[in-house]
């Protein structure tokens, strides 16, 4: 919610009077000097939208505030051209409302424009948050990161590597959402004030690594390309089970960790729905995204959210730190997914994070049945991931 200062106004009481944190609405807008500001100087307020309400007979700016539970100055700040003595029957006002509930989709599965809308209305609501198109697909859409603060704790998560696993991008800005609504009210996270988890942490989020082939697996193919991915798929035009990228290419196999044995080790070896590591190691952009993100921005620890098999893999020839093991025995606790330190797989983002940087790296396989996973199971998903995610940010 945007809103124009008055003589006098000050962040800080302008955090008081919708009590919303100082140090977030700063950080939502730090093009502004606090100790300069003007008149109708405008501010982004975190956590709120305005509302419009229509007049009715006998109402006052003091029987509207009560019965929406806000200041009467919040009020007068929103309708600075209204006259509050001589509100007419039908006239329209605007009311600040605070965003209480996550408003991340439960029902209906992101494909890559409904995720671009959400994270454009995130923003909208909180503008503390960064946003960058850090790279784009085979077929040129954005492949997007969230960041949110500035501290020196850094932590990368992810979803939607494969395809048929898009249930992982819900699932993601779902935990997404309850983290920020923790910060706007100040709650606590696994004992902690979310200030301060917000004051020492750097967290970057990329919700769907592979939006080419979210989009086919849920909305069938781009006509130009219809042809050649029914060819790729075998000849089927279902696409519920690819996990590939738009090429046939599976992302999760394309990094140079051991990629020469994963290669060997798969079946396919020409463009398939799934499990084709390609001709070499970081030949599609999305994969190559992914490394330029790590190297750049060099987090401290990662999770890569997969479906399905509740457990998850922490280890990768013997080079994760010590710390994995201690964060990965406090994971199992509180998910109860199983934690698993090797197994027989190699060339994905979570082996040539811990074989590049020697920092933990965690792949999180939520759910378990036949991928896609249904979205009945999404309420016992999104439970564990939240503990899996507080824990992390937490630890």
């Amino acid at each position: 919610m945007e809103i124009c200062v008055r003589t006098g106004d000050t962040l800080s009481y302008l955090s008081e009077l919708f009590n919303v944190p100082l140090y977030l609405i700063m950080e939502s807008n730090s093009n502004i000097n606090p100790t300069e500001m003007k008149p109708a100087e405008k501010v982004r307020l975190p956590g709120y939208v305005s509302v419009p309400y229509t007049i009715k007979e006998a109402d006052t700016f003091e029987k509207i505030a009560k019965i929406r539970g806000v200041e009467v100055d919040s009020l007068l700040l929103l309708n600075q051209t209204k006259t509050p003595e001589k509100l007419a029957i039908g006239e329209k006002i605007y009311v600040p409302e605070k965003v209480t509930v996550p408003f991340a989709p439960v029902k209906t599965p992101l494909d890559s424009k409904r995720l671009t809308k959400l994270i454009n209305n995130l923003t909208r609501v909180y503008p503390f948050i960064e946003t960058a198109n850090v790279g784009t697909s085979v077929l040129g859409s954005p492949i997007q990161e969230i960041r949110i603060g500035k501290g020196e704790k850094k932590i990368h998560m992810n979803a939607s590597f494969h395809a048929n696993e898009w249930i992982t991008t819900m699932v993601l800005m779902s935990v997404l959402n309850q983290y920020l609504l923790s910060l706007i009210n100040n709650y606590s996270i696994r004992g902690r004030n979310a200030a301060a988890i917000y004051e020492c942490l750097s967290l970057s989020i990329v919700p769907m690594v592979n939006p080419d082939g979210v989009d086919l697996v849920l909305n069938g193919p781009p006509a130009h390309l219809r042809k050649e991915v029914i060819e790729i798929n075998e000849g089927s035009d279902d696409f519920i089970h690819w996990k590939a990228n738009i090429r046939g290419i599976d992302l999760n196999n394309q990094f140079p960790a051991n990629w020469d044995i994963c290669r060997e080790n798969k079946k396919p070896k020409a463009p398939a729905p799934r499990d084709f590591p390609g001709d070499e190691p970081l030949t599609e952009p999305e994969a190559v995204t992914m490394a330029n993100l790590a190297k750049k921005i060099q987090f401290d620890l990662l999770l890569a959210f997969h479906t399905q098999g509740e457990e998850f893999y922490w280890g990768y020839e013997g080079l994760e730190p010590a710390e994995s093991e201690q964060l990965a025995q406090e994971l199992e606790k509180v998910s109860g997914y199983q934690a698993v330190r090797y197994v027989n797989s190699h060339a994905g983002y979570k082996d040539w994070f811990i074989q590049e940087f020697k920092r933990p790296g965690f792949t999180i396989e939520l759910g378990k049945g036949i991928n896609p996973l249904p979205l009945s199971q999404y309420p016992d998903i999104l439970k564990r991931a939240v503990e899996i995610f507080e824990t992390v940010i937490t630890y």
